[in-house]
């Protein structure tokens, strides 16, 4: 399929976060293998704005500049079709293509933060030749004039486990606080000190931890400082049992995820919960809140462990560090099969490319 001269797939690639921009990076790669000249257009980073609505704005204008200099650059030879991520990449378009996402606004942006999204949302997504939710889920978010025929494609994002299990689980718990109110950091922080409370008198007195039990007895927190976690008021100052780690390199993260007994999430709304699958990939157990949202790894938690899913999140997570399945690592790697990068290329190679090129 590889043309010698043009572009086969302009890929608008919004990455306003971590998770989106590994999500394009590796649609990108997937298309490339399956013999596609595949370009991003790449918006620049916005500068934080006071509401969602304005920041969606300039994400959506800075998406249709960045997209219209590749078409006009290369009228003569392309791109064939264009594919926008997430909605906000296709809300002011100036050609229409297919539009991949993991959520809707309609889902994300709900009373006064999608008055001006949600409409235009609605006619992007009936205007659309191709749909490529990333779960089954998502698209069910969709209006039901968008789902109607045959114009969908679900399309996941890879997960695959990061390396061998670590001779030892040495971490009891771990947890993702970036955007800390969406992702309910404060109700993982309160059932960890329930958990910690509980785990000590169980244990009654006795000598100082070694350096392996002062890990087992915390909260590791990847994505935010201490001080973030202070200035929100998460954390005291010194508050023992908590530790912040700052961002994370996504190597040192998967390296830490391969070491930990528990991740715990409380999300307000997961819109799909890339760090969740990677959890189970890496053989962790996930303990977490029934979220609503479009949430891949819920019903896959749910399959595994139901005790570790719910609203109840200190007794799911002491269930968790106390009294663990037998067997869930290797049964979470099975459960998780359907996301390796081996069958999203087969999609991307057998289904998606075709219809993009048709």
């Amino acid at each position: 399929m590889r043309r010698e001269h043009g572009i086969d797939v302009l890929l608008v690639s919004l990455g306003s976060t971590v998770g989106l921009r590994r999500a394009d990076d590796e649609l990108h790669d997937a298309l490339v293998r399956a013999g596609a000249r595949v370009a991003i257009a790449r918006p620049h980073p916005r500068d934080p704005l006071p509401t969602l609505m304005l920041t969606d704005l300039a994400w959506a204008r800075a998406a249709r500049s960045a997209a219209a200099k590749i078409v006009d650059q290369r009228a003569a030879v392309g791109p064939r079709s264009i594919v926008y991520s997430t909605t906000t990449a296709a809300l002011l378009w100036k050609v229409p293509g297919a539009i991949r996402f993991d959520a809707t606004g309609a889902g994300n942006r709900r009373g006064r933060h999608g008055l001006w999204q949600r409409p235009l949302e609605r006619r992007r997504l009936r205007q659309a030749p191709l749909l490529l939710p990333w779960s089954e889920s998502a698209l069910q978010e969709a209006p039901a004039t968008a789902r109607a025929g045959d114009r969908a494609l679900v399309l996941p994002v890879p997960v695959e486990p990061s390396g061998p299990p670590a001779p030892e689980r040495d971490v009891a718990a771990l947890t993702y606080g970036a955007n800390p109110t969406k992702k309910g950091l404060d109700r993982v922080i309160a059932a960890w000190r329930t958990v910690r409370a509980r785990r000590a008198g169980d244990a009654g007195g006795g000598a100082g931890p070694d350096a392996g039990a002062a890990r087992q007895d915390e909260l590791l927190v990847a994505g935010a400082t201490a001080e973030q976690l202070q200035a929100g008021g998460l954390i005291e100052p010194g508050e023992p049992g908590v530790r912040a780690l700052g961002t994370l390199a996504p190597g040192e993260f998967r390296e830490l995820l391969r070491r930990t007994r528990a991740f715990v999430c409380a999300p307000r709304r997961e819109d799909y919960g890339i760090a969740q699958l990677e959890a189970l990939a890496d053989g962790a157990q996930l303990v977490t809140t029934p979220s609503p949202g479009p949430y891949a790894a819920l019903p896959i938690a749910r399959e595994l462990d139901a005790r570790l899913v719910s609203d109840d999140l200190a007794a799911a997570l002491h269930a968790a560090l106390e009294q663990p399945a037998i067997g869930y690592a290797e049964r979470a790697a099975a459960a998780v099969a359907p996301f390796s990068r081996d069958a999203v290329d087969a999609v991307v190679a057998e289904q998606l490319l075709p219809r993009l090129l048709a």
